[in-house]
């Protein structure tokens, strides 16, 4: 049974086909991209796979679920994690709590316990608290516990949020442009962390991502989409040299 199973995913706007007939399927420990030029759908299918949109048509799977009509809290809660393009922190929270917050679907105590301060309520909170500070230790942020993300590094925002998808102990990490906005050094060091995230973690991991460098050096299958669809898919270098995905990003001149 494949980790992820999409079977004729499409999804219109209106008059807009944003997503047209797209199939695919991910195993665990799978490290894969979606990539195409800007408007091609890439970002779509991900709000689709996890819960942001119901799809028009096909069907989107989970180890076997199908996800048709579950919100977005109800992916996560199937082992699916995600970062987005633009970074979303909450600056008004430490970076601790901004971990701890990932972990509301699966509390454990009601209302009343918190209102009560309830042994559950201490318990659960002291779990929680327990594996977010484990994590930061685990990726070499201890120290950043207490610190607010606006007074962080754009690249240390970044990573701030890939460690608070990675805190939900996911099967399978959504990657949304991490590279966006970050200097070429910081690219190198971000290339290093996916790696071991990877190695360390018992997950896949499937992202978009527009620096090929990125593309190039971790991923062992590419998915490349226009206007929605499907133009070719294969290994780095059956993607490096298809004449028609350069088409698609530079144009028929340069063919």
């Amino acid at each position: 049974m494949a980790l992820l199973e999409i079977t004729d995913l499409t999804q219109r706007f209106g008059g807009l086909l944003a997503v047209n007939d797209l199939s695919m399927h991910l195993e665990g420990r799978e490290l894969c991209a979606l990539i195409g030029p800007n408007g091609a759908g890439k970002t779509t299918v991900f709000n689709l796979v996890s819960g942001f949109y119901q799809p028009t048509a096909g069907t989107i799977k989970i180890s076997g679920v199908d996800t048709r009509g579950m919100k977005p809290h109800q992916v996560t809660a199937l082992g699916v994690a995600r970062t987005f393009q633009n970074i979303r922190l909450w600056n008004d929270m430490t970076v601790l709590d901004n971990i701890k917050v990932s972990q509301h679907y699966r509390l454990g105590y009601s209302l009343m316990d918190s209102l009560m301060r309830t042994r559950r309520y201490i318990d659960r909170e002291a779990a929680i608290d327990r594996t977010a500070m484990e994590l930061l230790e685990f990726l070499g942020m201890r120290e950043l516990a207490n610190e607010f993300p606006p007074n962080l590094a754009y690249g240390t925002q970044r990573k701030v949020e890939i460690a608070r998808a990675l805190s939900i102990k996911p099967k399978l990490l959504l990657l949304d442009e991490p590279a966006a906005g970050l200097p070429s050094s910081d690219v190198v060091e971000l290339i290093k962390l996916i790696a071991w995230i990877h190695k360390e973690f018992d997950l896949a991991i499937w992202m978009i991502e527009h620096q090929m460098t990125v593309v190039m050096s971790l991923c062992q299958w590419i998915k490349v989409i226009d206007f929605g669809a499907t133009i070719a898919e294969g290994t780095p270098e059956d993607i490096r040299n298809n004449p028609v995905v350069i088409r698609a990003y530079l144009g028929d001149e340069n063919i």
